[in-house]
């Protein structure tokens, strides 16, 4: 079997947990006789390729083997992301929208006809339009290769697993990793929510990495439940040795891991922490990321004058997040909605008990995590006091933790995952 798969990043060079993933997921794969093309914005030529051909979308132009832009747009069907939706419109008005919009995207699209367009690969102001010349892309890419199913990874993708679909007739298969609810809360930003909506009514499966983001796909954006699955994470150790590190300070420490974000529950973290300090003061907490959070944080921490034990490090990856939990004491995830959440496997993989929160995904497959909802500051304080004070409980973590961690296998996700690949085509027959 053979998959066309459609990312954003890839180690070595990642921003979060999604390219991760992408790389278990796809070793994992390997290991079940399915063979990946995996496409991505802008490679950089360092990425593992045992287990997948990676494919620079930098380097594809737009399109070689169509001889005209009509052609190329008659197979595709769509170009820009974006809606000219308007509430109101009468059905003449929309029809005019409608020719207008597509001269307007015949018309841009014949400037970069067969041109070759240099993404960045970012998170950047431009991402935009970097999500609609990818769709374009994969379009090409679909027309040039050989290929059983298309597998496209969350919003950035969904255009090119759409484009790749109308191309090629082949199944769609979509992977939620994160939904702009979690993202955002109930202030969703609508252009992305309607490009995740359109993915998800496009696709002949969706798979979900957890059962809580399984009801969010079909309670929120009304997708048939018959046809999404959960096919929980998993975490990918081979490779790495426990890290031997020479402690700079004496006090315990707590890590917060992650985006400084609202899904991740920072202040949250925050105001448990100044709890804690004030029934143990012998402990320092660190907070390790970057985000539109991070100097409200900051101030938050001045404010409550616990400054001194408290340190922000900025984003870590590498092995520079393997030594921040080497230094930790216990690691506390306490996401306000979490798809699923890596971090914490990675934490009890390295011999650190952990509290992570009710609303995460993650919460689904770990007993012996300590779990609190995210919003209950108190019950978070009082995990983390009962960690640092009582060394038994601590200790009966790590060990039931690691042992339940090292069950998580992505080889036996990509099994799930398979059986979804199988599924999709079936249903085409």
């Amino acid at each position: 079997m053979k998959v066309l798969m459609f990312g954003w990043e890839f180690p070595p060079h990642i921003a979060g947990g999604l390219g991760t993933a992408c790389y278990g997921m796809t070793k994992g794969l390997a290991h079940n006789d399915v063979e990946v093309l995996f496409v991505m914005p802008s490679a950089s030529g360092d990425e593992d390729q045992s287990a997948v051909r990676i494919i620079n979308a930098s380097d594809v132009a737009v399109y070689d083997k169509c001889h005209s832009v009509d052609e190329f747009l008659s197979k595709v069907n769509f170009l820009r992301v974006g809606s000219n939706l308007s509430p109101y419109i009468d059905p003449v008005e929309f029809t005019s929208l409608v020719e207008k919009e597509q001269r307007f995207q015949r018309e841009e699209f014949t400037g970069y006809f067969k041109q070759k367009y240099k993404f960045s690969g970012r998170y950047g102001k431009n991402l935009m339009e970097e999500v609609s010349r990818y769709a374009m892309v994969a379009g090409a890419i679909a027309m040039d290769n050989q290929f059983d199913v298309i597998h496209a990874h969350d919003w950035l993708t969904y255009l090119a697993g759409i484009a790749a679909k109308r191309v090629s007739g082949k199944p769609l298969v979509i992977h939620v990793h994160a939904t702009e609810f979690d993202r955002s809360g109930e202030n969703i930003n609508t252009e992305v929510f309607h490009l995740e909506q359109m993915g998800m009514q496009e696709a002949d499966r969706v798979i979900t990495v957890s059962n809580l983001t399984r009801n969010i796909v079909i309670n929120k954006y009304g997708i048939d439940p018959a046809k999404v699955i959960t096919v929980h994470n998993a975490v990918d150790f081979t490779g790495r040795s426990d890290l031997s590190v020479q402690r700079g300070v004496k006090e315990k420490v707590i890590t917060f891991l992650g985006r400084i974000t609202f899904q991740k529950g920072p202040e949250y973290f925050i105001e448990a922490a100044n709890k804690v300090l004030k029934m143990y003061p012998n402990v320092r907490f660190v907070m390790a990321g970057s985000g539109d959070l991070m100097n409200r944080s900051i101030r938050r921490v001045a404010k409550l004058k616990i400054a001194d034990r408290f340190h922000f490090t900025g984003f870590l990856r590498g092995d520079d997040v393997q030594r921040m939990f080497a230094y930790s004491d216990v690691y506390v995830m306490p996401s306000v909605s979490e798809p699923f959440g890596i971090s914490p496997l990675e934490a009890m993989k390295s011999n650190v008990p952990t509290i992570i929160s009710k609303q995460s995904g993650v919460a689904e497959v770990l007993k012996y995590a300590i779990k609190v909802d995210f919003w209950d500051i108190d019950a978070l304080a009082d995990a983390m006091y009962a960690l640092l004070m009582y060394p038994a409980i601590s200790k009966e973590a790590v060990a039931k933790g690691a042992d339940e961690v090292n069950a998580l296998k992505w080889d036996n996700a990509a099994t799930r995952i398979k059986q979804v690949y199988e599924a999709a085509i079936n249903s085409k027959k």
